[in-house]
């Protein structure tokens, strides 16, 4: 049934794919292999599409990827479907249009908006870090450029449409498409496919990133009871989230730091768990659970990406939006809320000397405005620091993590002396018991499950545990792999 034949995708048009093309095809492009990177091409003869267009990061071996040459000809493709707003799943997209992609990137509202703010984040770091790298020198290339600029993603911006959750949109064909709820972060979305061929019509779902069931804010990842193909994540694959309490571990952390006559520093990641902190903060001030001392939220992403939460309350679970309509006020807003817009108000928080919480980007403590409060407050025992999401190895999240004495930033060695703390449980990604369960909806089994965007690692593990415990055939594909739709 399947063939693993790497291909480099010729420039054709529609045409040709429509007259050659006899069987749907589909080729991993990214996050095979790998957790990063996600780019799939459908090939339905009369339909062409892509669902994600991501960015590689993390080694370098992966980053160079996104320099290559583009794994298929952006005008051959269609359209493409965008599954969340991260940069790993659509932050290509500006140079897919830069290259000749003049089709339409579909996006729920949610993540239309999102895309919106995050595409420009990272668009003005790459200019930063060309600009860094022909001012000191360091670079191969004169002059360094950035993998895309600010005008590379107002141009690819004009390509967007909504398409809402449940809503059919046809195919070239006589196929047709739907987002579904994939509970991951704001705007997260399943995608589904239905595509007519010469032999009948296939199903394939793509699981994007899900999300875990029971969480705060969001909706449970949406439950599917049938596909032909499956094409599911396996970042989480290889293991269990820890069994913490969250609330009553924050409501823990602040108390004993603001007895201690100290202020809590959280680098956070911008969309989605700066939001989760302070729906926690809330919930507890409102049960007095904690002091109502001040919070900083010190991100301008986080605020603008804190704003769409506000405007897309449809989105959260029935316990949030009641407590929307009960009170009439965003639910991911706390009291003694401090927003700090520009830089002068971002250091004046450097002079509050009484208990407060400082939540500032970025989440792995690699640059941003959190670093001013990190030299600030490192040094003081009373203090402490909380991480609450992934650090990768190298990173000066990673290494406060692991125990250093003191760390560099900004040129200087700081001491470390404040407690350092990390949470695994605001992760929204579903371990590999939350995936086995979701699964567990569907009445009979895909024809075939393709395990990707996991470390090598952990796709293995979920793929046997896959067909031990559920008897379902599992492929795991390489990159620029194809393989056939029956």
């Amino acid at each position: 049934m399947m063939g693993a034949v790497p291909r480099e995708p010729k420039a054709r048009g529609p045409e040709f794919f429509r007259k050659a093309i006899t069987m749907a095809t589909i080729q991993f492009l990214g996050a095979a292999g790998t957790v990063t990177g996600s780019k799939f091409l459908v090939d339905a003869g009369s339909s062409r599409f892509m669902v994600d267009c991501g960015m590689f990061q993390g080694a370098k071996r992966l980053r160079l990827l996104n320099w290559s040459p583009l794994p298929v000809n952006p005008t051959s493709v269609g359209d493409i479907f965008i599954t969340h707003a991260h940069i790993d799943h659509m932050g290509m997209i500006p140079v897919f249009v830069r290259e000749g992609f003049n089709g339409t990137v579909w996006a729920t509202p949610a993540t239309v908006e999102l895309c919106e703010i995050n595409l420009h984040d990272a668009a003005h770091l790459q200019e930063e870090d060309a600009n860094f790298a022909n001012k000191k020198g360091f670079s191969k290339h004169t002059p360094a450029l950035p993998l895309f600029t600010a005008v590379d993603v107002e141009r690819s911006l004009a390509h967007f449409k909504p398409l809402p959750y449940d809503q059919d949109l046809a195919l070239d064909g006589q196929g047709k498409i739907m987002f579904r709820n994939a509970g991951h972060v704001l705007g997260s979305a399943m995608v589904q496919a239905e595509i007519a061929g010469r032999r009948g019509t296939s199903s394939v779902l793509f699981s994007g990133d899900l999300g875990r069931a029971h969480s705060i804010i969001l909706e449970d990842p949406e439950r599917i009871d049938h596909s032909d193909y499956l094409i599911l994540e396996s970042t989480y694959g290889d293991r269990m989230h820890p069994a913490e309490e969250t609330s009553e571990e924050v409501a823990g952390i602040i108390r004993n730091t603001a007895a201690r006559g100290g202020s809590l520093v959280v680098p956070a990641f911008a969309l989605g768990r700066t939001q989760q902190l302070l729906y926690i903060i809330r919930e507890l001030k409102t049960r007095r659970e904690i002091p109502d001392l001040p919070i900083y939220l010190d991100s301008p992403m986080a605020v603008e990406i804190t704003e769409v939460f506000c405007r897309h309350i449809e989105e959260f679970n029935d316990e949030a939006r009641a407590l929307f309509h009960k009170t009439g006020q965003c639910p991911v807003l706390c009291p003694n809320l401090h927003i700090a817009h520009t830089p002068g108000e971002s250091k004046k928080i450097n002079d509050v000397r009484f208990p407060c919480v400082i939540i500032s980007g970025s989440g792995m403590a690699t640059g941003g405005r959190v670093l001013h409060h990190l030299k600030n407050r490192l040094p003081d025992p009373r203090n402490a620091v909380l991480f609450i999401g992934f650090q990768t190895a190298g990173t000066r999240g990673q290494l406060l993590k692991d125990g250093a004495r003191e760390i560099k930033i900004h040129g200087e060695m700081v001491p470390v002396r404040a407690k350092i703390l990390s949470m695994e449980s605001f992760s929204r990604h579903a371990d590999a018991g939350e995936i086995l369960e979701w699964l567990g909806a569907f009445k009979r089994p895909p024809k075939m499950t393709f395990v990707i965007h996991g470390e090598p690692g952990s796709s293995a593990a979920l793929a046997e545990r896959i067909r031990e415990t559920l008897g379902w055939k599992t492929h795991i594909p390489e990159y620029l792999e194809t393989a056939r739709l029956d």
